[in-house]
């Protein structure tokens, strides 16, 4: 299927996680039959990280379907800085090195039940700062994607770009707009410019609040999207935004589907006309 199907501006990339039952080969066939401009691979799912396959050999795998490994995730807890944390960090960027991956996923704690703002916020300079020239030894890009939950520690996609902006660090460190936590934090500004990827997802349960929600209700974009998916994406293109529109789908329903190809073609074309 060619890319020219859904125009330019429709990047559109596969994170491991909505086909979690794929193997990394099904996963490429998956991405490039539909199509998409890459993937992204996750250290988070039971099988091992590339079936196995050297990270050299899998980067090579990708490039010969002629898909971009965009990202590798995931660094968890990145802003809990320790040197534990550091090593953790300098290993998940080696691996991303080799196979000639663009980014690493950087995800804040999710349990910032006593930290007051300064703390946070000092905690999020100590470990952007520490990160910073691992990033650039590595020449990757850190993908900083904020939480929407309540509890996170870094919930707002603002406090981000401040820390960036402070460690003048912009490019070296872009934003993950996740449509599904850009909603649960009440939305806000979409900063473009320091946008790498969007991750989309679709909740469609009527009955749940914004303060309920779950990775467990995040499905395929379809009609009953309560996010305004198409919404939060079209604010981003009207601004100039063209990268990678990555389907990062958490609900057991979804991976427990046995044509994840045709739905996925069905949630793409659902967009693609509302973007039209």
């Amino acid at each position: 299927m060619s890319r020219q199907k859904y125009g330019d501006k429709m990047n559109f990339a596969l994170n491991h996680m909505t086909v979690a039952k794929q193997s990394y080969a099904q996963l490429l066939d998956t991405a490039q039959n539909l199509g998409m401009v890459g993937i992204e691979v996750r250290n988070d799912l039971p099988q091992t990280l590339f079936d196995g396959v050297t990270p050299a050999d899998a980067g090579a795998m990708a490039r010969d379907k002629g898909l971009r490994i965009l990202a590798l995730a995931e660094v968890k807890r990145f802003n809990d800085w320790s040197p534990a944390k550091a090593n953790e960090a300098l290993a998940l960027m080696k691996i991303a090195q080799a196979a000639g991956a663009e980014a690493v996923a950087l995800i804040p704690r999710n349990d910032n039940l006593v930290m007051g703002e300064d703390e946070r916020r000092a905690a999020l300079l100590t470990a952007l700062g520490a990160l910073k020239p691992m990033l650039e030894d590595h020449g990757l890009t850190g993908m900083i994607e904020p939480l929407g939950f309540e509890i996170c520690a870094l919930r707002y996609k603002s406090e981000a770009v401040e820390a960036i902006d402070t460690l003048g660090a912009k490019g070296r460190f872009k934003l993950v707009h996740d449509t599904f936590h850009h909603a649960l934090a009440h939305g806000g500004p979409i900063f473009p410019e320091h946008t790498g990827i969007v991750h989309i997802s679709g909740v469609t349960d009527p009955n749940v609040t914004l303060a309920q929600m779950t990775d467990a209700h995040r499905f395929l974009v379809d009609g009953s999207d309560r996010l305004g998916n198409i919404a939060q994406i079209k604010a981003l293109q009207d601004a100039g935004w063209t990268g990678p529109i990555s389907y990062e789908a958490f609900a057991p329903q979804t991976h427990a589907s046995t044509a994840p190809a045709q739905d996925l073609r069905a949630s793409m074309d659902f967009i693609a006309a509302g973007l039209a």
